[in-house]
């Protein structure tokens, strides 16, 4: 039986809106790994063999298809919670054409198979070793669950939250020029920035559809494929077969946030004792930075995070912190360089 302990835990996260928890062991007990928003992200996408992890004294990368870590004296797990009576959105591809495809969407040879990701998930809920037959048109299929090959994942859908959104810090590549930089999250779990000669605009383009309506949709085509760029979730979607990426705007170097300048803002909340603390990635999953990113889109708005395994919830227009287990609220501030 879980102990208290755990259970407030899942609590706390999930009132945070985060149903998943990514963890580490070295073989006598699990810890919880931080920002793990930053796996999950790639994760769902079924084109990511994996991701590397960097922690203070060493790398780990984490193979997604057997849930593996090249480091043998360490395991890696993900769990996944969610309220009584309700089920994750779990989506099934097969690789066709060098894509990966869901079940249900249309193939290369624009047929389309008699089953979706949902009737798949649930007969491997029934029998996760057993076996499920098929048809597109007049072919037989047989996919066995319990010889999943490479040319089939299982993944679970992208959840968007105010964490994955804001988040910048696995960003592979320099930023470039001033103001905003868009970027999707491509088949192998690689930021990729918009540009020009491949979808007929770029991040410029995006930032000024984004300041004329912050909740509207973007509409654009890339090799006869059509998408919609949806800014109120932050997210991409191929608009014939269905799949969806994250999308991300991050502070461009030329930007009043870039802290290389010296000139970002400082966050502050004020501790048990009266003192003002600067909020570190290190005691919690934001830093300054990310919370400045996340003011300059919404002044009036919010953000919630975690820290010591508690959900918080940073609330900009009464410049408050708010614990959302205990509700104990500290003041914020702000601090100019």
């Amino acid at each position: 039986m879980e102990n208290a302990d755990e259970m407030n835990h899942w609590q706390e996260t999930a009132v945070n809106g985060k149903h998943y928890e990514w963890q580490l062991s070295n073989g006598h007990l699990w810890l919880p790994i931080d920002n793990d928003h930053l796996i999950e992200t790639h994760y769902c996408q079924p084109g990511a063999k994996g991701i590397t992890i960097n922690f203070k004294h060493m790398k780990v990368f984490i193979e997604f298809d057997e849930l593996l870590t090249q480091n043998v004296d360490l395991k890696v797990q993900r769990l996944s919670f969610l309220p009584q009576g309700q089920t994750e959105d779990i989506g099934w591809y097969f690789r066709d054409d060098q894509l990966w495809r869901e079940f249900g969407s249309q193939s290369s040879n624009m047929q389309s198979s008699s089953i979706s990701s949902g009737d798949v998930e649930r007969q491997f809920t029934l029998n996760p070793r057993g076996s499920f037959n098929f048809t597109v048109c007049s072919s037989s299929y047989s996919l066995d669950f319990s010889s999943l090959r490479r040319n089939l994942r299982r993944r679970p859908k992208f959840t968007f939250n105010a964490e994955s959104r804001s988040s910048t810090s696995a960003s592979s590549s320099k930023l470039t020029g001033g103001g905003y930089r868009w970027e999707f999250m491509g088949d192998e779990g690689i930021w990729t920035e918009y540009k020009a000669n491949v979808c007929s605009f770029d991040s410029a383009a995006l930032e000024r559809q984004y300041q004329l309506n912050p909740q509207g949709q973007h509409p654009f085509k890339i090799r006869g494929f059509s998408y919609t760029l949806d800014f109120s979730s932050m997210s991409q979607v191929n608009d014939t077969i269905g799949t969806r990426r994250a999308v991300r705007r991050t502070a461009d170097s030329g930007s009043q946030q870039d802290s290389s300048l010296g000139t970002s803002p400082r966050w502050q909340f004020q501790d048990i004792g009266g003192m003002w603390k600067d909020y570190l990635n290190s005691k919690s999953s934001i830093s300054s930075q990310d919370i400045e990113r996340q003011h300059q889109q919404t002044p009036s708005g919010s953000m919630k995070f975690t820290a010591n395994r508690f959900s918080y919830e940073l609330n900009f227009s009464a410049m408050t912190q708010k614990n959302m287990s205990t509700t104990t609220t500290r003041s914020v501030r702000r601090l100019s360089q």
